[in-house]
């Protein structure tokens, strides 16, 4: 038994990522004692094989080596609780059903991170769909957050607090990233600033993330491959970042500034898809061109305005004609190693398949702002608008959507 149970429990602390240390702080004994235990030079006694046990979130049967059903069991309440809490996209459809369950499955599992971690995540998501996210503008014309009316969030009080405990505990890995990005969103959205950018400062640089370095842990057609998906992450990343840059901007720049950065947001994808073949990017792509609709329209380019609605349902027709259904392989040159990933069962937020052409137009356009109120009903009035939303709309090629 000695020599197994070292051997578990060394396993098991690589497993999540642990240090000696954390294990020995957690259960109250020394380093070298969970040195010794791991070198075979003894073992715990048995007062303190259960919370051992608790600590990596097993049963004593599995901690001694024999079975792994309490990890398979969680491992089923997480996917469950996930695949439920991924349904509430932007609307509350069974919020109420997941909280209860993923709370019912920590009274099962008390103190488990992968649990506590999915509890955190269904609060944090529950503000947003029950309530939504509110924005201001400042004395200089910069977006803000209602911090105000954010702070009244019962949900995201308490997914703090157990994002926080989370922290305390779990060492470098996927949870902790998780866990940071989820909480780092919370502390902005409640003003608490300080924090966010303490927190921060435990993350990597970008130089750090897992595209960037698997470069450099790969070499032949697999560095290649990590190039690519490198390369496609950044540019989706930075995309990101222009879109952003235009919301938070609000009074400081113009409508043809915001065309213009809109499309330079859109064109660099172009530099790295050059074939025009964008893969599951095309569902993003669309939702940038309804916004940049809004702003060509306050540009007073009303026609051009439409065309780029009639390029967003191209976009959005292509991805969901071809991304949702099979993988498949990018063919521009740099990229063409990268497998895309099939978004029928699960996608993440921004890159989710819509089911009709009706419910683009009620997204449009997908980003809250405050020109919103004035443009859509003006837009919507013109006799184009009707057409665009209309189902018998065609499907994209790739030939028609390459250029911007």
């Amino acid at each position: 038994m000695q020599l197994d149970l070292g051997q578990k429990i060394r396993d098991l602390r690589r497993r999540d990522g642990r240090t000696q240390e954390a294990l020995a702080d957690a259960i109250g004994v020394t380093s070298q004692a969970v040195s010794r235990w791991e070198a075979n030079g003894g073992y715990p006694d048995m007062e303190m094989i259960p919370s051992i046990a608790n600590y990596f979130g097993i049963s004593i049967d599995e901690l001694f080596g024999y079975n792994n059903e309490r990890s398979k069991k969680v491992d089923e309440l997480v996917s469950k609780i996930d695949s439920m809490n991924f349904q509430n996209n932007g609307i509350d459809i069974n919020i109420d059903e997941c909280i209860a369950f993923a709370r019912n499955a920590l009274i099962e599992f008390p103190g488990n991170e992968k649990i506590m971690l999915c509890l955190a995540s269904v609060l944090y998501n529950a503000g947003y769909a029950r309530y939504g996210e509110y924005h201001l503008i400042d004395e200089d014309g910069y977006d803000i957050y209602d911090v105000e009316r954010h702070q009244t969030y019962a949900e995201w009080k308490e997914a703090i607090s157990l994002y926080e405990k989370l922290l305390k505990t779990t060492e470098d890995g996927e949870l902790r990233h998780r866990a940071v990005r989820e909480l780092t969103q919370l502390y902005l959205n409640i003003g608490d600033h300080t924090k966010a950018l303490e927190i921060i400062e435990t993350a990597p640089d970008i130089y750090g993330s897992r595209e960037f370095l698997k470069v450099n842990a790969t070499d032949g057609k697999k560095r290649a491959e990590a190039y690519g998906e490198a390369l496609l992450k950044t540019a989706r990343a930075c995309s990101e970042l222009m879109v952003q840059g235009v919301i938070a901007y609000k009074n400081n720049m113009s409508a043809a500034e915001k065309v213009q950065s809109l499309r330079s947001a859109i064109e660099i994808f172009n530099l790295i898809c050059t074939d025009g073949n964008c893969g599951v990017h095309h569902s993003f792509i669309a939702r940038i061109y309804t916004l940049l609709s809004l702003y060509l329209w306050l540009d007073g380019k009303k026609d051009e305005a439409f065309e780029a609605l009639d390029k967003a349902l191209l976009n959005f027709n292509l991805f969901n004609e071809r991304y949702t259904k099979d993988t498949g392989y990018y063919t521009s040159p740099l990229i063409r190693l990268v497998q895309h990933e099939v978004c029928q069962s699960k996608a993440d937020d921004d890159s989710l398949p819509r089911t009709s052409n009706m419910s683009l137009a009620e997204d449009w356009p997908w980003w809250c702002v405050p020109e919103y109120s004035t443009v859509k009903p003006e837009i919507q009035a013109d006799p184009r608008w009707d057409k665009w939303v209309s189902p018998s709309a065609p499907y994209a090629t790739i030939s028609e959507i390459r250029y911007v």
